[in-house]
């Protein structure tokens, strides 16, 4: 069977497993659910007891816990929006004032504010082999600059299943 994983630390008390995810978000602003794949990393990572760490691998995406449901998820870009405003005056947002500007670089200065205040990642726990989360708890990725690809690290480490030890 093929891994999902780019590396498996094998025949260690502690089993360490890294997979990237890419994901091609769609609007400038995008709760996208990734329960389920991060719950399906850990169920093939055969780690029994330990945790996973969620990453985005970007300074314009974050990574939260927090319930899938659709009303609070409009709530949430509604306070984005008002906590750190598109139309603010930026001083990220000068291109011409920067230095070394990639070429395409967009005026993402909000997408930037938006994610220090979401943060980049979280770390979870793993208990039975399963992403020990409470009844309403989803995993997302939060797109703040809209629409891209995305890369986000999902690694688990933990004391393997007996029976993959």
């Amino acid at each position: 069977m093929e891994s999902l994983f780019a590396s498996i630390e094998e025949g260690a008390a502690v089993r360490s497993c890294r997979a990237v995810v890419e994901i091609r978000t769609e609007t400038p602003v995008q709760f996208i659910d990734l329960t389920a794949v991060v719950a399906e990393r850990v169920r093939r990572s055969g780690i029994a007891e330990g945790v996973v760490l969620v990453q985005s691998r970007h300074t314009t995406a974050a990574i939260v816990v927090n319930e899938n449901e659709a009303g609070l998820l409009d709530d949430f870009r509604r306070l984005l929006e008002r906590w750190a405003p598109e139309a603010f005056d930026y001083r990220h947002n000068d291109l011409e004032a920067r230095v070394d500007v990639p070429p395409g670089e967009r005026a993402n200065g909000h997408g930037h504010a938006r994610a220090l205040l979401l943060g980049g990642s979280v770390t979870l726990g793993v208990v039975d082999g399963r992403l020990d989360l409470g009844e309403w708890q989803s995993v997302f990725l939060v797109e703040l600059d809209g629409p891209r690809k995305r890369s986000v690290v999902v690694q688990a480490l933990g004391a393997p299943a007996k029976d993959r030890a």
